[in-house]
């Protein structure tokens, strides 16, 4: 009989593990157990904190609806989903576009809207155009790419955070044109605090983070054949840029809003240009970081 203890017991899960059929999961387990079993020596791990992450983890399961996906805001605040981002863009065959988070906030169901229209139904504040172009890798456009767009209100929430949150606002998906051009009008972005009232809020306050998100808008870019972007802009000068939360932006995702800009569409609107680019698809997998809320709790009640 094997003797378990501190050094042993890692060869032993791993030896159980060892007749798992799947070699992927075979793999993504073994290295788990690994890095998990080190980590817990690394630290000297107490009973007492090991109870406290279960009670943590358990919070964070508990705080999750179809509305709401703490654990997705657990893996953006400690950066896990932008590495996982870094990870898929450099499997794309072509340059593009940089991915960025996808967030707690998305939703699949986002109204269609024509070119122009604007995703503002119920919020003040000032009105912005968005616009440019959807184009591959040579730069030529993409006809008819699906643009998917939301942002948050001038309070710094998503309708997903409202008490009736079967009311969309700030969403909308838009089909660029023959020459990939794409333009909507929107609200002019604004930063905001990650959702402090749960588990997630509780670990920012003890490690004295700040909390916030710059000011930034949201994007899920697709066209047959080419590989799904999901990224954001964010407007350059906000406080928080070099410092986001979430670990969520890229130098070349920083864009300017211009006052004044006659090349618009709407040129008597403040606006936000910029072209997107999309890598030729070589396999179907999505690489989404993330999911609409509703579809992780229904996969989750099936036991998937």
């Amino acid at each position: 009989m094997r003797a378990i203890d501190e050094i042993t017991i890692t060869d032993a899960a791993l030896e159980q593990m060892s007749s798992t059929p799947n070699p992927r999961l075979k793999q993504v387990m073994a290295s788990l157990v690994k890095h998990l079993h080190a980590f817990a020596r690394e630290v000297d791990l107490t009973p007492e904190e090991w109870l406290e992450g279960i009670r943590f983890l358990t919070a964070v399961g508990q705080k999750c609806t179809e509305h709401r996906q703490e654990f997705i805001l657990l893996s953006d605040t400690l950066g896990l989903s932008s590495l996982v981002n870094s990870l898929h863009d450099k499997r794309a065959t072509e340059a593009a576009t940089k991915s960025s988070l996808l967030g707690p906030f998305y939703r699949q169901d986002a109204p269609m809207m024509k070119l122009g229209d604007s995703i503002i139904s119920k919020t003040p504040g000032t009105e912005v155009v968005f616009y440019g172009r959807v184009v591959n890798s040579a730069g030529k456009g993409i006809p008819n790419a699906l643009v998917q767009i939301w942002e948050p209100d001038e309070t710094g929430h998503y309708d997903l955070q409202k008490l009736d949150p079967s009311e969309m606002d700030l969403r909308g998906c838009f089909h660029a044109d023959a020459e990939g051009r794409y333009y909507f009008r929107g609200l002019c972005p604004l930063g905001y605090m990650i959702p402090m009232d749960g588990p997630v809020g509780d670990m920012i306050r003890a490690q004295r983070r700040h909390g916030y998100r710059p000011a930034h808008i949201h994007f899920v870019i697709g066209a047959p054949g080419y590989r799904e972007l999901v990224t954001a802009l964010y407007v350059a000068g906000d406080e928080h840029i070099d410092s986001d939360t979430v670990f969520g932006v890229n130098e070349s995702l920083v864009v300017p809003l211009n006052k004044k800009d006659p090349a618009s569409p709407l040129p008597n609107l403040p606006s936000i240009r910029f072209d997107f680019r999309l890598a030729a698809a070589k396999d179907q997998m999505s690489g989404r970081v993330g999911a609409d809320p509703s579809q992780i709790t229904s996969k989750a009640g099936k036991g998937a």
